[in-house]
């Protein structure tokens, strides 16, 4: 699978990989480009009706910081897990991270 980047902003929930979607995953970068406030990263996988499992709770990202999250061997082209980030602001600025999943 190629690199796939993601713009995240704000504190919705955002879907990274669907399940059933052919595209093995070893990395996930973050980084946080909001540039005056840290914000909090959820990352996690997700099964309909069985729940979620957290990868990262509530993981405080500074500005301008990089977090690498390598400790992942998750394939799901038989599986019903997706993949899902969701941001806090720890300030009154709305975040932002890229993401970068290999």
């Amino acid at each position: 699978m190629a690199n796939q980047c993601f713009n995240i902003t704000g504190e919705l929930t955002q879907a990274l990989l669907l399940s059933g979607v052919n595209a093995p995953i070893n990395k996930v970068s973050l980084t946080n480009i909001e540039g005056t406030n840290a914000c909090k990263v959820d990352l996690y996988v997700e099964k309909k009706l069985t729940g979620k499992f957290y990868l990262l709770k509530g993981v405080d990202l500074p500005i301008g910081a990089t977090l690498i999250y390598d400790a992942l061997a998750f394939s799901n082209l038989a599986s019903e897990f997706g993949i899902y980030i969701k941001l806090t602001k720890s300030a009154s600025e709305t975040p932002a991270v890229d993401v970068i999943i290999s």
